[in-house]
């Protein structure tokens, strides 16, 4: 330590810096972590959390309508803008709040600043011109939305503004077809907005069994959303609270916002990575080895800065597994493969493992069970959803090579379902699994062929 000011020196606190400074400065390491602006990151101040929190409110008006048919009369029932943002506000200061905790209990100290790297062991803090020694360089920076070049760029939305806007609007164009811009599109509806979705590709959720995609659109359009393929946003021209998206066909659409939810970028720039040689792939991510370290020895990355997988629980166990290995003598690694993933759209997508189309593109030799049904709450509520279930299941060995599902609470159902998957489950497992009845859960361990 006599050369280094600390053994560690973070730059960024989100969900993965946190995690790794934490669990770095349990196991003794005297650790700095930099934030130059909230402590907690994309998914706590400007993602998941305060996201899942307008999922959550956007599902009410869908569920009053619902409610008729069981019986109850809700009158009066409005929504108001101000006091569901004030109140995820809270929720969000409140959460920043145990995040520092976590950190000044672990013994790290935080330095609200940006900060640059200038050599493999040497970081300046930008608000103060100081430069810190560190034996080792934890990048987790993260990323940012993606706005394309476009004229009227600036008069256009992403996901960040979107926490923030002073009222609901009446009608929102959205940009793009991934998770966010679903997700979005769902939620906006869900409140009352009129949402049309705008998409370059020929289908939305791309990298999802195409099944599930089609059925996604179709539940979603079934709600009101109107999707556009085979289109883009050209240009966006504003007059106040007004908007006009013109689409690549020559139509244009009259909104009071335009999103643009069209990919993200890792936060790499201009924080001195390429100066210290520091590979970077051609979308900026920090190119790392199986351990999170980069072509520099004493520089690791973490979490959506390095694109492998741009999920925040991701993001926490690469963080703990490089503090572990680095700082505790306990080394190892995490394994990518079969990770869950939801989409929280309207109805929820739980998967894990690979696609129907992943699996033949591999070559494997695969049986594809399938359920489409009406939910037993749509049979007195009248509503028209369906929900999916599918397996892909690789023939030779009988394993559960991917478990897809679309319908309420599927993101909890695929939590349960991962586990099996990481064991290697078989599809006779599941087939020997005694039903939960009635849920649409039991569908899971009833499929059969011609079933």
């Amino acid at each position: 330590m006599a050369e280094y000011d600390v053994d560690l020196f973070v730059i960024g606190a989100g969900s993965g810096g946190v995690r790794a400074a934490r669990v770095a400065g349990e196991h003794g390491a005297k650790v700095m972590i930099a934030e130059e602006y909230r402590v907690g990151g994309t998914c706590v101040i400007r993602g998941c959390i305060p996201k899942k929190l307008l999922v959550y409110a956007s599902r009410f008006r869908h569920e009053f309508e619902d409610a008729a048919g069981f019986g109850w009369t809700i009158e009066n029932a409005r929504f108001d803008w101000p006091t569901l943002i004030a109140n995820k506000d809270k929720e969000i200061a409140r959460l920043e709040a145990a995040y520092r905790r976590t950190l000044t209990m672990a013994g790290a100290e935080i330095v609200e600043s940006r900060a640059i790297v200038e050599d493999p062991h040497t970081v300046r803090i930008m608000k103060t011109g100081a430069r810190i020694r560190a034996a080792h360089l934890l990048v987790a920076t993260g990323g940012h939305p993606l706005k394309p070049v476009i004229p009227g760029r600036d008069h256009a939305i992403t996901s960040n503004e979107a926490f923030h806007l002073p009222e609901l609007p009446k009608r929102i164009v959205i940009q793009g077809g991934g998770y966010v811009a679903v997700e979005f599109a769902c939620v906006f509806e869900g409140l009352g907005s009129e949402v049309t979705l705008v998409h370059r590709g020929d289908e939305i959720l791309r990298g999802f069994d195409d099944e599930v995609r089609q059925h996604v659109r179709a539940e979603m359009e079934g709600r009101g959303i109107r999707v556009l393929l085979n289109h883009t946003v050209v240009e966006i021209d504003r007059n106040g609270r007004a908007c006009r998206a013109l689409l690549s066909d020559g139509a244009s659409i009259d909104a009071e916002e335009i999103m643009r939810a069209t990919g993200r970028r890792p936060n790499t720039a201009n924080i001195g990575l390429e100066a210290v040689g520091v590979a970077c792939d051609a979308h900026g991510a920090v190119v790392v080895d199986a351990s999170s370290r980069s072509s520099v020895p004493s520089i690791y990355a973490i979490g959506d800065v390095t694109n492998r997988l741009a999920l925040t629980p991701v993001a926490i166990r690469e963080g703990h597994a490089f503090a572990d290995s680095v700082f505790g003598d306990r080394p190892w690694t995490l394994d990518h493969d079969n990770v869950p993933t939801a989409v929280f759209s309207e109805p929820e997508i739980g998967v894990v493992g690979i696609t129907e189309a992943k699996a033949r593109e591999r070559g494997l030799s695969i049986d594809v069970f399938r359920r489409n049904f009406r939910p037993l709450k749509a049979t007195l509520s009248g509503r028209k959803t369906h929900v999916l279930m599918k397996l892909v299941v690789d023939k030779t060995s009988d394993r559960v090579l991917g478990v897809h599902i679309v319908g309420e609470a599927a993101s909890e159902m695929i939590q349960l379902a991962a586990i099996a998957v990481k064991m290697g489950v078989r599809k006779t497992d599941f087939d020997a699994t005694v039903a939960l009845h009635p849920t649409s859960a039991e569908e899971l361990v009833t499929m059969r062929h011609g079933s």
